[in-house]
């Protein structure tokens, strides 16, 4: 497992969001330094064991794993972390503006009650939106994505090794299996898509091709 190196060390990381916090709803209701920190350590360790298996570029240095805090795509990885572990604490208010801060600095929603995977990537995920759906290991998300349900409130459920490219949406009772793309602006509402697929064009004219290529190797060592 490589070592994770930071930009900011755990001390200056959890200022550095003290400050964002007070800076951006100054109401006075400032978040526990303690809890804070909790939450700070254990979305670091999240994100030690994400990086871990992301080939990308910009999360290496030398040997080591990289967390920058001004690259946007780690940030808003932390953030929805952070708002995660302190929603699991109990502190809502401070789920909700960290929640909010996500979609200020980077316009993702990503819900803090969300359970997203160990491994996952989001990629200038700007105007994506992330529904309660049921998430597995080796998630990649792309900008405009939209995962939704359908007015009967069912989301879908994904497998191992999924790629959801830019502007793609899939909405409502879908199931798919392991090693889906999902292409730039294609979606598919209420379908069962088999593993290997990859999926184009708008529901619900779609085009299913075989994923021969096993893109998600470019984005993940999957050991």
């Amino acid at each position: 497992m490589r070592v994770l190196t930071l930009s900011l060390d755990q001390i200056e990381l959890e200022r550095y969001v003290f400050k964002q916090l007070s800076t951006f709803y100054p109401d006075g209701n400032n978040p526990s330094i303690e809890l804070l920190s909790n939450c700070v350590s254990r979305s670091l360790e999240r994100i030690r064991l994400c990086f871990d298996a992301i080939n990308l570029r910009y999360y290496k240095s030398g040997n080591d794993s990289y967390f920058n805090h001004l690259h946007g795509d780690h940030y808003a990885s932390f953030l929805y972390l952070l708002s995660y572990y302190a929603y699991k604490q109990g502190d809502e208010i401070l789920a909700s503006k960290l929640f909010a801060l996500n979609k200020t600095m980077f316009g993702i929603d990503a819900f803090y009650g969300i359970e997203l995977p160990n491994h996952f990537i989001f990629v200038h995920p700007i105007g994506t939106i992330l529904g309660n759906a049921t998430y597995k290991d080796y998630f990649v998300v792309y900008q405009g994505v939209t995962i939704g349900s359908t007015t009967k409130g069912i989301y879908p459920e994904f497998s191992e090794a999924t790629i959801l490219y830019a502007n793609s949406s899939i909405i409502g009772e879908c199931y798919t299996g392991s090693n889906f793309v999902l292409a730039a602006n294609a979606s598919i509402i209420n379908q069962k898509i088999a593993a290997n697929s990859v999926v184009l064009g708008a529901f619900p004219q779609n085009k299913i091709l075989e994923n021969r290529n096993n893109l998600i190797n470019e984005y993940f060592d999957i050991r």
